[in-house]
């Protein structure tokens, strides 16, 4: 019987690029005992023909993906082995799943939940998130990156009043406090940090959900990102702005949220660390 699963997102920043990183991460974890349960991926920049469905099921992984040509795309990754077993086939452990936020018309492929069933568990909600990036706050970019959070609020209002194992994972593209950014100072005025999007970073925290890796203490200038220019990893210069959010249910049942830097120093990295909570059952 599953004692707790380990759920992960990780913007991968092209997954035709960075699949053999995924499949070596996910296999490093699972030799070192730590099996990554459920990954939620972020940025895939492919459409769902070209996923790579059999690459995954052969590694023991089964997936769901809403992807997009070139931008955005989405998927949640789940480990065979973790699921309970169902009288059907394992696509029974779902609900139907969402592949964006309802009523609010978007082109762009940037949400994908579903309800997953781990052994030993009670259901729990995964929302692989990727939030836009808004580009600067005089732009309209911006404009829509707030409505879109906007939506994404009110949708997750209802999920929530439906769902009290929820948790919301993926690239924000927000940094929620100045601790989360390496030089706050140089970022005044920028997106990513405004007033507004940390505003409704905390709206999304008055809906009752928590900052899992803030539950724990971290060691400073922790960060998920970091730019591919100046040397931004060798130097430390990143920001936290991938997240995993948890409804009250199951930041009861949280024992650990990290950040594992270590993808990051492999050749042709995504510019992003994968983030990972540990929830008991």
């Amino acid at each position: 019987m599953t004692k707790s699963v380990r759920i992960a997102a990780w913007n991968v920043n092209s997954l035709k690029v960075r699949l053999p990183h995924v499949l070596t991460w996910l296999q490093s974890q699972e030799k070192a005992q730590k099996p990554i349960d459920a990954l939620c991926l972020q940025e895939l920049k492919l459409t769902d023909d070209k996923y790579p469905h059999r690459e995954l099921e052969d590694a023991g992984y089964l997936s769901f993906s809403a992807g997009q040509k070139t931008y955005n795309g989405v998927a949640i990754i789940l480990r065979r082995a973790a699921l309970a077993p169902m009288a059907s086939d394992v696509e029974s452990a779902f609900l139907k799943p969402v592949r964006n936020i309802p009523h609010h018309i978007d082109e762009q492929q940037r949400i994908l939940a579903a309800t997953v069933c781990f052994k030993g568990m009670q259901p729990m909600r995964l929302v692989s998130a990727y939030f836009p990036n808004g580009q600067s706050p005089d732009s309209d970019k911006f404009v829509y990156k707030l409505a879109w959070l906007s939506a994404l609020e009110a949708w997750l209002k209802n999920e929530l009043s439906q769902n009290s194992r929820l948790a919301l994972l993926g690239d924000f593209n927000i940094a929620p406090h100045d601790l989360d950014v390496h030089d706050p100072a140089k970022w005044i005025g920028q997106n990513l940090v405004s007033p507004q999007e940390r505003a409704a970073f905390d709206q999304l925290i008055g809906l009752g959900l928590a900052d899992s890796f803030r539950m724990f203490e971290q060691a400073p200038k922790s960060f998920s990102w970091w730019d591919y220019r100046m040397m931004g990893f060798r130097r430390n210069a990143g920001m936290r702005i991938d997240h995993i959010l948890l409804s009250q249910a199951l930041q009861e049942k949280c024992i650990a949220s990290i950040i594992d830097k270590e993808p990051r120093t492999w050749e042709q990295p995504s510019d992003h660390a994968p983030v990972i909570a540990e929830i008991e059952a």
